[in-house]
């Protein structure tokens, strides 16, 4: 095979690429800028565990988003993320603060509890975000040696129910968090969505308020695997490099890790990815609202449809585009949508959701 049809391999495509869904934003492949960057990492040797040079470069890409004690820490996935920048909040005894609906709390397998060795104290909020008052539903018994300690209170950004925290609202969290000496995690798997729906820089709520470290998300805005533990305030962790390998998140070959995130967040990939999909998330939940038959559940702030609809009607369209029961019981889903999700695939999921309701 010649050098301009591209290197030989023996794997085969086992998918049919024209097949679109509205399940997860996981479910798209990696953005061609950041294969482009792989490519660029690959050749030649670098060294292994993060002394990489590009590693090296993603540090002072994060100072330039969160600031110059910005230090991040490359891992494999999000919950590596979370239960490593967790472990590193809290002493043995400590205990996390959520949201009911927290991904660390549905969606983890247990692993905060089981594998980080923390108490998760959970909090029912309306709309997947917490306030300094329904912090305060959990935040006691410091001096209790019968309770695990409250230390430390995570927020996701944007929320597991589409919404987003205003700065305002993320601001007065840390300070009534730091007030009664707990630490702020900020689970930003969707980190970017949040700025661009909000249209401000991601320090505006991170760093510039105080939160003490992030779960930075890069999957479901175009890497094709990786996220970032970034410690923005280094006095609130401690030993995350023991850390993160002992939590088996340390990969050998970190650079392509780091150079995804570089290509993600070097310029404006990662804004260009997230207003997108936001955007046919709008054009989604605008055509939704024209159909009868159909509720959308929670304001759609970034790039997640909540909605409520017939059970049969949701068997049905689920034979033509993938996506998730959110709440089977009650006919709530959830329809995402991603970087590459194009106008054409929004209208023609809105076209069989309408034959579907008219089959009612």
């Amino acid at each position: 095979m010649t050098a301009a049809l591209g290197p030989r391999t023996d794997a085969r495509r086992h998918h049919d690429p024209s097949v679109r869904g509205f399940a997860s934003d996981n479910y798209a492949g990696a953005h061609p800028e950041v294969l482009a960057a792989l490519a660029l990492a690959n050749d030649g040797h670098q060294v292994a565990y993060g002394e990489d040079q590009y590693t090296e470069h993603l540090q002072r890409i994060m100072h330039g988003h969160f600031g110059p004690t910005a230090e991040a820490f490359p891992v494999f996935n999000g919950t590596g993320a979370n239960v490593t920048a967790l472990q590193a909040l809290t002493d043995r005894w400590g205990a996390v603060i959520c949201a009911e609906s927290a991904h660390i709390n549905v969606d983890e397998g247990g692993a905060p509890e089981r594998m980080g060795g923390l108490k998760l104290l959970t909090v029912p909020t309306p709309d997947g975000k917490l306030t300094p008052e329904l912090i305060d539903r959990q935040a006691w018994g410091w001096e209790d040696e019968h309770r695990a300690m409250p230390q430390v209170v995570s927020i996701t950004q944007n929320t597991e129910l589409g919404t987003v925290y205003t700065v305002d609202e993320i601001r007065a969290i840390v300070e009534h968090s730091h007030a009664k000496g707990m630490k702020v995690h900020l689970d930003g798997a969707r980190i970017a969505n949040a700025a661009a729906s909000l249209d401000v820089p991601m320090r505006a709520f991170t760093n510039a308020v105080g939160v003490d470290v992030i779960s930075y998300g890069g999957t479901k805005n175009g890497m094709l695997f990786g996220e970032a533990v970034v410690v923005l305030n280094p006095d609130a962790v401690s030993h995350m490099k023991h850390l993160r390998k002992l939590s088996m998140q340390l990969a050998s070959k970190m650079r392509f890790v780091s150079v995804q995130l570089e290509a993600l967040l070097a310029k404006d990939l990662w804004l260009r990815n997230a207003r997108h999909s936001n955007a046919m998330a709008q054009r989604l939940a605008a055509g939704v609202r024209e159909l009868d038959g159909v509720e959308i559940l929670y304001p759609v702030q970034a790039n997640a449809v909540f909605a409520r609809l017939p059970h049969d009607v949701t068997r049905r369209l689920q034979e033509r585009f993938r996506f998730y029961f959110w709440d089977e019981k009650a006919g709530d889903v959830r329809w995402m949508c991603a970087f590459d999700t194009t106008e054409d695939d929004v209208d023609a999921f809105l076209q069989a959701l309408k034959e579907e309701l008219a089959r009612q």
